[in-house]
């Protein structure tokens, strides 16, 4: 039988003991093989596929937030935590908090933001009428770097050509830690380092020197993903690698992640948005409070505030709800067609048609594919995830 939850006593906890004298390290001690047998079991019930976790480095997140969570708990261990979620109902929003896998960086598949900039949204601009505008949704933005990765390629690469146009961009996710963060707009330098030097150098605040070692301009390494996005959209199929953890079932990208962390730019420059320095100034699901973020650091730049120009921020889960529309652009990538089960996939794609006008664009994550769609979306540049709407 699992230990009954509690919380340890003062003389436990000041002796480095947690309930019934378990070491500290000991009960937040989640193995790999735990965290996938609870990820299979689980993912179910939250519409969720495991198989979108099946590499160690995204469950690597998870198993750490388990870790916390037990800890918070009381438990000893992931069989406990699994009964606990068989008695208690409330405890499945906060496990579907969780397994949110939040690793994002600006013009993340370059060759995409290219093929947008070159080819794809010339034309749709150039339908608008004088003072018309470009419309944007973002699905599971996370802490921000695609939206504002977009905000700047307008400014920059597409507004000298059409000064005309205005852009209105809508980025929804479902976790309000994420989504403050996006709202500061304060990022580090290596998330950074695959936007173009120039546009780096102009769009974000202190960052006119030389570029660092790290900068590169090209795809993204396979390393990195942007995982479930929020259950918004949780950040279409990330790369093997990447990914934009199951948005909470509240429905947008809202509370700090139960884990607790908010994430550095690791080796690659890839940023880790919800994992590993803390949700700043705010409890953390898991019942911890999460080290000030990097952002209290110098060593992360801020988008200047004409970049942020027409573009907002809103909670908002993919898998109950959406905005309106109609847009020109829509961006679900690595969310829904790599975290989200089958037939969730299939009702988001039916819902994000609708929510296109004619002939736009949907974008979706490098390694994802769209579910069974028929005639209904044709590739707009070839191999790369850019689907148009048909018309039919």
């Amino acid at each position: 039988m699992p230990h009954p939850a509690r919380f340890c006593s003062a003389v436990e906890w000041a002796a480095g003991l947690d309930v019934g004298g378990i070491h500290r390290e000991k009960l937040h001690a989640v193995t790999d093989r735990e965290c996938l047998d609870l990820l299979q079991w689980a993912a179910p019930r939250l519409r969720l596929r495991w198989a979108g976790f099946r590499r160690s480095s995204i469950r690597g997140q998870v198993r750490k937030r388990l870790g916390r969570r037990l800890q918070a708990l009381g438990l000893p261990d992931a069989a406990a935590y699994r009964a606990r979620l068989e008695v208690d109902a409330d405890e499945w929003a906060v496990l579907d908090a969780l397994c949110r896998v939040t690793i994002s960086r600006f013009y993340r598949d370059a060759h995409v933001f290219d093929a947008l900039r070159d080819v794809l949204l010339p034309p749709l601009l150039e339908a608008l009428p004088p003072g018309g505008t470009f419309r944007v949704w973002s699905a599971g933005c996370a802490s921000g770097e695609e939206p504002s990765t977009v905000a700047i390629l307008f400014r920059l690469g597409l507004q000298p050509r059409f000064p005309h146009v205005r852009l209105e961009l809508l980025a929804t996710d479902a976790d309000e830690a994420l989504l403050a963060r996006a709202r500061r707009g304060c990022y580090p330098r290596g998330s950074l380092r695959e936007l173009p030097p120039e546009w780096r150098a102009r769009a974000f605040l202190g960052t006119h020197g030389p570029a660092d070692s790290s900068d590169t301009h090209g795809a993204a390494d396979s390393s990195d993903t942007h995982g479930p996005a929020d259950s918004s959209g949780t950040h279409g199929a990330a790369d093997s690698s990447d990914t934009h953890g199951p948005a909470d079932s509240s429905g947008t990208h809202g509370t700090a992640d139960p884990s607790g962390t908010h994430g550095a730019a690791d080796a690659s420059g890839t940023h880790d948005a919800a994992d590993s320095s803390g949700i700043h100034g705010a409890a953390d699901a898991s019942g911890t409070h999460g080290a000030a973020d990097a952002s209290d650091s110098d060593d992360e730049p801020c988008i200047d505030s004409a970049y942020r120009e027409g573009v907002t921020f809103l909670r908002q889960d993919l898998r109950t709800e959406m905005p309106d529309g109609p847009f020109h652009l829509v961006l679900c990538r690595n969310v829904a067609f790599t975290y989200f089960a089958p037939p969730l996939q299939l009702e988001v794609l039916a819902r994000l048609r609708t929510r296109l006008v004619p002939g736009g664009l949907l974008a979706i994550g490098g390694h994802e594919s769209l579910p069974e769609h028929g005639a209904e979306w044709t590739r707009a540049a070839g191999a790369l995830p850019l689907f148009r709407k048909t018309s039919s």
